[in-house]
């Protein structure tokens, strides 16, 4: 499929969608287990019983915001709307009560503590009953689960005017990572004014020219009706008019870019346009107003719901909270609001002054992005390398998390880099890799076409299972969580093809669907997963965020031309052969004839063809010599 024609959601929507990752936590619930309260016993037919009831305090857990982002929610605003107006710290669980069990005993009330450990038994063939524990004597070990999600770290190493890298990592292992060469032109997130080069009608979209090499891809469902001309009468179960309709060429639009260029393929532009901020992600052309889909608890949607009806965002703008708004204080939306509405002003008051093409709305760099969109409660530190970045996250984090004012910290040691001190290095050159090893053997290859990329599974030297069904399972149970991680890792997008080794067990193809499905719930692309169909193979769409590390760090291979193999020596040597037989026999033939070959090429032809070569030099009496051009691969 071209990736040009794939159709995508809206980029509000998609903002919005991203916005965050994670399961969100969920608040404590104070009730019995069984739902109903416990009734104490009161006296009947003149027996007493002593009462003891379990008290508990009902504590409120405020759900802590997940991770937050989506490079597509990217902009100057967010950052800028942090540093004016700081936003309070996460709300901590309350401590949980100690819950205490209900004790029997004779003759009256007995201590709640003897109750709770040796209370006797009124009847020997009597047992007593196992106490109930309450779901708040279960909270330490959502505290220890909280406290195990805290240990989340972020690095950001700045080559100061080259160079932006930023690792996230979990429990020491890598989970993402993004790259950004400073000198290459960064396209996504930014707002052009721009005009229509060409209409494909077939295509029905327009190539706009926004001042890149390669025009911009429109498709008429990313026009905004504003900018159609004259009537456009719809088609009898058409959804929108025919684009040659209602553009023309030459005409300005105001356009924004939703994807990079990639290869021979321009940027994927619409003129519904996004501005994000900390916490909302504010839309132009679409007055829709929402809430994220991550955040899933109904109270705080129904509160940020009415926040946005409060705020009464003028016609044809949208506000959809993000992530990071869980727990703001109105006054604190109100803020981030009406600086995205000043900055909207802004933008439009520049875009009627510029001639097209033109840049009128520029996104920050890697470094202040990550800050702004990653940057949650949940990550216990940010590790920097730059003093003048390590100033800045500072500050930010000084107005957004004012009790965690020692977050940040500075790598100084030059003696070894971020990467060494942290046991990075060898994760982030793994990337680069086409083959990962699995922890029991087995073994994942990617590899990459114009279409698709395909995820091939092979177990390797895994030992001591029992049979193959056993060792396909634990296999391929393994590849499912490692592979999600590797397609975040690279940012891999589009159509992706996964071969699984082959299960005969329809349970335990279910079971490796079930655990690619819940990983998936972490990564903050777009997703679509299939089922494993009857060939083993599962199928998965995953929205492209940006450039990855891989496309803007890498070529194709001079030699092979991105193919990954070439022709040996001994075929080259042979080529080489029938040129020099067919100059030999050529009207004027110098003598000696050189032959300018490849260093490598050279030294095998000297190795192993010296005598052929001297063979058909005699039979015209020629000198054949093989000369080093250090210019030839």
């Amino acid at each position: 499929m071209d990736d040009s024609q794939h159709r995508q959601a809206p980029p509000q929507a998609g903002a919005a969608d991203a916005a965050g990752t994670g399961p969100d936590t969920q608040h404590a619930d104070s009730q019995h287990p069984d739902g109903k309260p416990k009734r104490s016993r009161g006296r009947r037919g003149g027996r007493g019983r002593g009462r003891g009831r379990a008290k508990t305090d009902p504590s409120a857990q405020t759900p802590a915001t997940p991770m937050e982002g989506s490079p597509e929610a990217a902009g100057q605003a967010g950052a800028a709307s942090a540093l004016a107006h700081p936003a309070p710290a996460e709300a901590q669980p309350a401590a949980a009560p100690k819950a205490r069990s209900r004790g029997r005993g004779r003759g009256g009330k007995p201590s709640e503590d003897q109750a709770a450990q040796d209370a006797p038994l009124p009847q020997a063939a009597k047992q007593p009953r196992a106490p109930k524990v309450s779901k708040e004597a279960k909270e330490p070990k959502e505290g220890a689960e909280s406290k195990k999600k805290h240990n989340k770290k972020m690095f950001i190493g700045v080559l100061p005017g080259e160079l932006v890298e930023v690792v996230l990592t979990e429990e020491s292992a890598v989970q993402e990572y993004f790259v950004e060469m400073l000198h290459q032109a960064k396209t996504k997130g930014n707002i052009y004014k721009g005009y229509i080069h060409n209409i494909d009608a077939a295509l029905q979209a327009a190539f706009i020219n926004y001042g890149a090499e390669r025009n911009g891809f429109l498709q008429i469902d990313e026009v905004h009706p504003e900018y159609y001309q004259g009537s456009y009468p719809l088609k009898k179960g058409a959804r929108y008019p025919l684009i040659q309709k209602v553009l023309k060429p030459g005409q300005e639009i105001l356009v924004q870019a939703v994807k990079e260029p990639t290869g021979k393929k321009g940027a994927f532009v619409t003129s519904y346009l996004s501005l994000p901020g900390r916490y909302f992600v504010y839309t132009l052309g679409r007055d829709q107003q929402g809430v994220s889909r991550k955040i899933e608890d109904e109270k705080e949607r129904e509160r940020l719901k009415s926040c946005i009806d409060q705020i009464g965002p003028p016609e044809g703008v949208g506000l959809i909270v993000r992530t990071a708004g869980i727990g703001r204080a109105k006054t604190e939306l109100v803020r981030d609001y009406k600086f995205l509405h000043r900055l909207w002003g802004e933008i439009k008051k520049k875009a009627q002054t510029e001639k097209p093409p033109a840049l009128v709305y520029k996104e920050l760099e890697l470094a202040v992005r990550a800050a702004r969109d990653y940057l949650t409660p949940d990550v216990s530190e940010v590790w920097v390398d730059d003093p003048e970045t390590f100033e800045q996250i500072r500050d930010y984090v000084a107005l957004a998390f004012p009790k965690s004012p020692n977050m940040v910290k500075l790598h100084s040691d030059h003696d070894k880099t971020m990467w060494e001190r942290f046991g990075l290095t060898r994760q982030v050159e793994q990337i680069y890799s086409r083959e990962v090893t699995l922890p029991s053997g087995g073994r994942l290859v990617f590899d990459h076409t114009e279409a698709l990329t395909s995820v091939d599974i092979n177990s390797g030297k895994i030992g001591g299972e029992q049979s193959f069904a056993k060792m396909a399972q634990k296999t391929n149970m393994e590849a499912a969580e490692e592979i999600v991680r590797q397609l975040k890792l690279r940012d891999i997008g589009g159509q992706i093809v996964i071969d699984f080794i082959e299960m005969k067990d329809p349970k335990h193809c279910r079971d490796v669907e079930k655990v690619v499905k819940q990983a998936m719930k972490n990564d903050r692309a777009r997703t679509d997963v299939s089922n494993i169909s009857p060939f083993g193979l599962m199928e998965l769409v995953r929205q492209r965020l940006g450039s990855s590390a891989i496309s803007v760090s890498t070529e194709p291979c001079p030699c092979c031309g991105g193919t990954g193999i070439r022709r040996n020596l001994e075929w080259q040597a042979l080529q080489a052969m029938k040129t020099i037989h067919r100059l030999l026999r050529r009207p004027g033939c110098p003598n000696p004839l050189q032959m300018p070959l490849g260093q490598e090429l050279a030294i095998y032809m000297l190795n192993n063809k010296r005598e052929l070569l001297t063979e058909m030099g005699a039979r015209v009496d020629k000198r054949v010599e093989i000369v080093v051009d250090t210019k030839l691969a």
